[in-house]
C-alpha cells in the first residue's frame, strides 16, 4: 500500500488519539488500532510489527510523564515498580507458552473468553467494591493476562488495569503500571513475530546463512513497512505527557466508573467482532 503525505498524516492522528486513550486510561491502542489499519487496507502481517512497537515506544514515553505527573512511582523499591517487574516478568513466561497453545485452540472460543473475561471484569470496576491489596493477585494477573495477549493478541490492557484495580491498587497506578508493562510485552511480541516469520519464510539453513541477508530480509518492505511504523511512532510519543496529565487530572471518585465503563466496551467489542 502506497503511503501518501495523507495517508501518513491520517496514521499519525489515529496513532496519536489511540495512544491517548491507552496511556490515559491503561488500555486501548491495540484494541482500537488494529482493525482500524485493516479496515484502510494495510496486510496483517505489516500491521501486527507496526503497532506492537510503536506501542512499547509510545507506552515507554507515557510511563516516564505518568512518573513526573506522580500517577505512580517508579523509584526502585516502590510498590509500583515492583508491580511492573512481577506482571512483566510473569508475563513473557505465559506470553511464550500461551502462543504455542494457541496452536491448537479454536480461534473463536479464544476470543470469546477474553470477551467474557474482560466484559465481566469491567462489570466487577464499575461496582467499585474495596479491595484489599494482595502480590498472589498481582501474579495470577501479570500470568492471564499475558497468557492472553499470547493466545490472541491482545485482552492485556483491560485484564491488567482493572486487575489491579480489583486486587486494591490505586486507580491512576494501575493505569501507570499498565502502561510501563506492556511495554517488554510488546517489545517480546515484535521480536517473535519478525524472527520467526523470517525463519519460516527462508527455504535454506539460517544458521549458515550470512547474518546481513538475515537482517535485511526480515526488515525488508515485505516483512515491516517504515512508513507505517514511523506514522504509529510519532502520534505514539508526542502524545505521552497530554494521556498522562489527563491521568493526573481525573477525579478519583470518578475512575471507576471510567475505567470500567471502558473495560465493558472493550470486552463487548470483542465479542461483536467475534460472533457478528
Amino acid at each position: 500500500m502506497e503511503m501518501t503525505v495523507g495517508l501518513f498524516l491520517l496514521l499519525f492522528t489515529l496513532a496519536f488519539a489511540c495512544e491517548f486513550i491507552d496511556s490515559s486510561l491503561g488500555m486501548g491502542y491495540g484494541t482500537i488500532l488494529t482493525p482500524v489499519l485493516l479496515i484502510l487496507g494495510f496486510e496483517p502481517l505489516v500491521v501486527i510489527p507496526a503497532v506492537l512497537l510503536s506501542q512499547a515506544l509510545g507506552g515507554f514515553t507515557a510511563s516516564i510523564f505518568h512518573n513526573r505527573f506522580e500517577n505512580v512511582s517508579f523509584t526502585k523499591d516502590s510498590r509500583d515498580t515492583r508491580i511492573v517487574l512481577i506482571i512483566s516478568g510473569f508475563g513473557l513466561i505465559a506470553t511464550i507458552l500461551a502462543s504455542l497453545i494457541a496452536i491448537h485452540l479454536p480461534k473463536v472460543a479464544v476470543k470469546t473468553y477474553i470477551g467474557v473475561l474482560v466484559l465481566t471484569m469491567g462489570i466487577v470496576v464499575i461496582m467499585n467494591r474495596p479491595f484489599k491489596f494482595s502480590w498472589r493477585k498481582m501474579i495470577g494477573i501479570g500470568v492471564i493476562s499475558a497468557f492472553n495477549k499470547g493466545l490472541s493478541g491482545g485482552g492485556f490492557g483491560p485484564v491488567v488495569t482493572g486487575g489491579q484495580v480489583l486486587a486494591g491498587q490505586d486507580h491512576k497506578a494501575a493505569i501507570g503500571a499498565t502502561t510501563l508493562a506492556e511495554v517488554p510485552i510488546c517489545i517480546c511480541g515484535f521480536l517473535t513475530y519478525l524472527i520467526g516469520r523470517t525463519v519460516a519464510e527462508i527455504d535454506h539453513p539460517v544458521l549458515s546463512m550470512p547474518f546481513a541477508d538475515f537482517l535485511q530480509h526480515m526488515l525488508s518492505p515485505k516483512m515491516f513497512q517504515w512508513e507505517l511504523f514511523l506514522a504509529l511512532t510519532a502520534g505514539a510519543i508526542l502524545v505521552g505527557p497530554f494521556g498522562a496529565f489527563a491521568t493526573r487530572s481525573l477525579k478519583t471518585e470518578s475512575m471507576p466508573r471510567i475505567l470500567g465503563s471502558l473495560i465493558i466496551a472493550l470486552g463487548a467489542w470483542t465479542l461483536a467482532r467475534t460472533w457478528l
